[in-house]
């Protein structure tokens, strides 16, 4: 595939949580019809029917998708994000029990006093172990003093209150104390963590998963590791879109930008090398098929 190619793709199909923001401009409530390779139709839904019928709002829904729970189809010419009927059934059977099963699985908490109260702890101890690494955010948002507020997973604090009490109750370890006196905060490097992984679990395709690995460098360290203007052009063109959640506003966007990439060396290096791994894989594979990027 030519770089103008890899970019017409990336315009007119773009994909992940982005496309669930879009509205949905299928008839009939938003039902098309797609044929899969086999030749059967299949129906697909709209984001807003698809969220109803598994008794999430288009919000839980997005987080679910973030998360691997519910897998997304081929969107619309426009965009908008589609559901199969036949996932929307898999789902349900997966989330068999009490009928908010599958909600109770996305509710997330933000700030520390919500998450404090979920684990029955203090604010001032959430925080502590928040920065310290112990808990990793599924999101964030940025509020109107462009100060950053995490997003928590409810099932995932309650999951650690049971697994680890006596961090609930304790002193904090040599290690913590001696992050928190440098004023260490892991929260961003943990999300991003978090984040990366997501992305690299929902595609197989090598051009396409060294392009997540793309996003997360400086600008200046993604040119010394990708000094082939063509190569950074084909990973710009396949960057996935920012997460969801992530703000609209300028001011708001411009705090936000600075979670999406690494930032101490040891991070930077650590996604470096595997960007320079996966990018071996890329040019392998477009040299032996000519599928995706530069040969």
């Amino acid at each position: 595939m030519t770089v103008m190619a890899v970019m017409t793709q990336k315009v007119t199909a773009p994909q992940g949580d982005a496309a669930l923001r879009k509205e949905d401009a299928a008839p009939r409530k938003g039902e098309v019809a797609a044929v899969p390779a086999a030749g059967v139709a299949q129906p697909l839904v709209g984001s807003a029917v698809a969220a109803g019928e598994l008794g999430l709002s288009r919000g839980e829904l997005a987080r679910a998708v973030q998360l691997g729970i519910v897998r997304a189809g081929p969107p619309t010419a426009g965009g908008a994000a589609r559901f199969a009927r036949a996932e929307l059934a898999r789902v349900r059977e997966a989330a068999a029990g009490p009928p908010d099963a599958l909600r109770r699985q996305v509710e997330t908490v933000a700030g520390a006093q919500e998450a404090a109260g979920v684990l029955g702890v203090g604010p001032s101890r959430f925080t502590r172990l928040a920065r310290c690494g112990h808990l990793t955010p599924v999101g964030y948002r940025i509020n109107r003093y462009r100060a950053v507020v995490w997003l928590y997973l409810v099932a995932e604090l309650k999951e650690f209150a049971g697994r680890e009490p006596l961090m609930l109750r304790g002193t904090a370890s040599a290690e913590d104390r001696e992050l928190l006196a440098a004023k260490g905060d892991l929260r961003p490097r943990t999300w991003r963590g978090r984040h990366v992984g997501l992305l690299l679990r929902r595609t197989a395709d090598p051009w396409a998963r060294a392009a997540v690995l793309a996003a997360v460098l400086p600008e200046d360290e993604l040119r010394a590791a990708v000094p082939d203007p063509a190569e950074r052009i084909v990973l710009a063109a396949l960057a996935p879109p920012p997460p969801y959640g992530h703000p609209q506003v300028p001011a708001a966007a411009a705090v936000a930008e600075g979670l999406l990439r690494a930032g101490p060396p040891d991070e930077v290096h650590w996604y470096r090398t595997s960007l320079e791994f996966a990018l071996t894989g890329a040019r392998a594979q477009s040299k032996s098929t000519g599928e995706r990027g530069p040969t």
